[in-house]
């Protein structure tokens, strides 16, 4: 059974009689096992005696490239073999996600689909509903700790979240791994009308979208799928969760669990990442919980609560918006522009390795992304402009971008989640950081050499920031 507090009734429509199959609509959840809203499907159809289809719409989604599709779609065609194999319908379609469910959800009994706090997910599933005459229910699958029970309202720092939660995460950690469902009855062999032809919609080579673009030079060594998934948590948990807390601030080693690209398309569930680590334990495991639980979930708390301006200037706390405003017009050291950084085009080697790393390999080690984000606001020609360019290249090119991680990732470089400090030129009262830091903790020269553009000299490695 699914935790009634993961689901959600949408409408107050009631099931049709003579309806012929329960629809689920996958989005944020693209994977056949611990998928909590697949097995509510699956549950639904067997209580019903109705077999069960699955739908993904291909949409053109904001800020997404040919290298997040084809990555996706990977995962999608791993994730659709196993769910036919166990004797559910699966399409994938093209077009309106609005008008692609509607259409599909003709003759259906009811639609399950995902909750996300995106807010454009949340004003499509609030359209879906009020246009259906079947119920709309949505689970979210993608939290450890249900938004419902997580907190009632924006949580304004990791400290006052940590306290709401903590006595919940050893319950969700520690529930039964959910299987492939395998519905009583069986969709059909034709299933509903997708377009299997799809799933290599994305294989041909990209041009550059714009001069500067570098999107189309991105290769993904990560392999996508749950199958990679699940092979990559068992080797972190088994290799690298006991001196996770050691090793995760050191950019230099391989200290982190590379998980977040499947976390963020649902090629695997939270629920299993936090439930194997326990079942590891170790002193790792409370540093990794704290990330994995805490820290992620609270940036889907601000998502819930900013669904118009998540990844906008906008949302960031008016206390620190207000402080860097005050300081815009403080003399900076260096000004670029979006493109100078978008080419990694700066004075600071320390700088230029996280874009390079970004651009090459679709991620940034998490504590070179808040130098990545801090340096932004200290070089950009005003603190809105150094917001814009942030999220725009993070969400341009990061795997994992366009996600609440990513979004509170970089406000968080601008105040969010965190408190005043004293203040300092250019930045105000938010809290600043220095390329001298970097090296008293880690081997930072190293990571600039390792991650030089090309267009520079691996020996400039002397940064002018003190």
């Amino acid at each position: 059974m699914i935790e009634t507090e993961r689901i959600r009734h949408l409408n107050d429509r009631r099931v049709t009689a003579g309806a012929g199959f329960v629809l689920y609509w996958m989005q944020a959840a693209q994977r056949a096992i611990d998928n909590q809203a697949l097995s509510h499907a699956a549950l639904e159809a067997d209580r019903l005696g109705l077999p069960l289809e699955v739908l993904f719409v291909l949409a053109d989604y904001p800020a997404a490239t040919v290298p997040h599709y084809r990555w996706m779609l990977g995962g999608l065609r791993e994730c659709s073999s196993t769910l036919r194999d166990a004797g559910i319908g699966f399409s994938i379609v093209r077009g309106d996600p609005l008008a692609m469910v509607t259409n599909a959800a003709i003759g259906a009994a009811m639609v399950v689909c995902d909750r996300s706090p995106s807010g454009w997910s949340v004003r499509l599933r609030a359209s879906l509903a009020a246009s259906l005459d079947i119920p709309v229910v949505e689970v979210d699958g993608e939290s450890v700790v249900p938004e419902a029970v997580a907190s009632s309202r924006q949580e304004w720092s990791a400290r006052t979240f940590r306290g709401r939660i903590s006595g919940a995460v050893d319950v969700y950690a520690t529930t039964p791994p959910l299987p492939v469902p395998v519905p009583r009855r069986a969709a059909g062999t034709a299933g509903m009308a997708g377009d299997d032809k799809l799933f290599s919609a994305y294989d041909s080579p990209m041009a550059h979208a714009y001069s500067g673009d570098r999107s189309p030079l991105q290769s993904f060594a990560a392999v996508s799928g749950t199958s990679a998934a699940l092979v990559l948590l068992e080797r972190f948990v088994l290799e690298r969760l006991d001196r996770y807390d050691a090793d995760r601030n050191d950019p230099t080693k391989d200290g982190t669990s590379g998980l977040s690209p499947y976390l963020h398309f649902g090629q695997l569930s939270p629920v299993a990442v936090i439930r194997a680590a326990k079942t590891a334990g170790g002193p790792g495991y409370p540093a990794f919980a704290e990330q994995v639980v805490v820290r992620r979930e609270l940036c889907r708390n601000y998502a819930r609560w900013h669904p118009l301006d998540v990844d906008s200037w906008e949302g960031i706390p008016s206390w620190s918006r207000s402080t860097l405003e005050a300081a815009a017009r403080d003399r900076r050291a260096y000004v670029y522009t979006r493109a100078n950084f978008e080419a990694s085009l700066t004075h600071d080697a320390y700088w230029n390795a996280p874009q390079e790393q970004l651009v090459r390999t679709g991620t940034i080690h998490n504590y070179m992304r808040m130098y990545w984000g801090k340096m932004m606001l200290a070089w950009s020609a005003s603190p809105r402009e150094a917001f814009e360019t942030a999220v725009y290249l993070n969400d341009r090119y990061a795997l994992d971008g366009r996600d609440p991680n990513g979004w509170a990732g970089v406000a968080w470089c601008f105040g969010l989640h965190d408190r005043p400090w004293p203040p300092r030129p250019v930045f105000g009262t938010v809290r600043a950081m220095a390329a001298s830091g970097l090296r008293r903790k880690f081997d930072a020269d190293g990571y600039a050499a390792t991650w030089a553009p090309d267009h520079l000299p691996k020996s400039a490695l002397e940064s002018t920031i003190p």
